[in-house]
């Protein structure tokens, strides 16, 4: 949560009064003065106080095993949307996904109310790194690793970013995980299309610093741990 945010919700003061509050230095983060009325805290990472006077934000996290079928969307006239994956007391207004999952594709999906964390998450100066599981009909080489390295191009002409390529088992490898740190549209199955693969399957299973582990079943969700909040530190700002 932004600090303007946290400390006008919490005591009901004006912009004008807000700005006051900042220049006399009473608002600290960890025990330092902050000046900047836009930086992205959490109580759980931060200690905040004003005035001396501790401060605490009700931010939710959520990381869902997003399942083939449902919509990364508010809301859709025709499927079901990830927010349905949730039960009802866990849903609210503020929850945003971070980045989308086409319909078909499953896998990792963070959700949160701390919109100012998903918005850094997906600028591309942070360079968050995305594993994908992929299952595909036309086997994989080895020469489509130094290709993905050198960066793929669509076959419009579109330049990907370099990408790392591994091939899983033995060959003919058809079962293969790229990582990438763009978010271009279907960016994953255009990349195989264009060295003469179709995607057959798709699932992320890595987003920045979090992990989709085993114990997730495919359409559940848990919020994170302490552990993986801090692992997301270093993107707040």
């Amino acid at each position: 949560m932004r600090l303007e945010e946290l400390i006008q919700s919490t005591q009901k003061v004006s912009r004008k009064e807000l700005k006051r509050i900042f220049a006399k230095g009473l608002v600290r983060v960890d025990g330092q003065i902050e000046r900047n009325i836009s930086r992205n805290v959490d109580s759980n990472l931060h200690q905040i106080s004003l005035n001396q006077r501790l401060l605490t934000t009700k931010e939710r996290y959520y990381i869902l095993n997003k399942p083939k079928g449902v919509v990364t969307a508010n809301k859709d006239a025709q499927y079901p949307t990830v927010f349905d994956c949730l039960h009802a007391n866990d849903r609210c207004n503020q929850l945003k996904f971070v980045g989308r999952l086409d319909r078909q594709t499953e896998g990792l999906l963070l959700l949160t109310t701390n919109g100012q964390l998903a918005y850094d998450l997906l600028q591309p100066n942070q360079k968050v790194s995305k594993t994908y599981e992929v299952w595909l009909k036309e086997a994989a080489e080895y020469a489509d690793i130094d290709r993905f390295k050198a960066g793929i191009t669509f076959l419009d002409g579109t330049k990907c970013q370099s990408a790392q390529l591994t091939l899983l088992g033995t060959a003919p490898f058809h079962h293969v995980q790229v990582t990438i740190q763009e978010g271009k549209f279907h960016q994953v199955k255009k990349m195989f299309l264009s060295v003469g693969k179709k995607v057959e399957e798709l699932k992320r299973i890595t987003f920045g610093p979090l992990v989709l582990d085993d114990t997730l079943a495919v359409g559940q969700y848990r919020r994170l741990t302490i552990e993986e909040l801090q692992r997301l530190k270093p993107y707040f700002r």
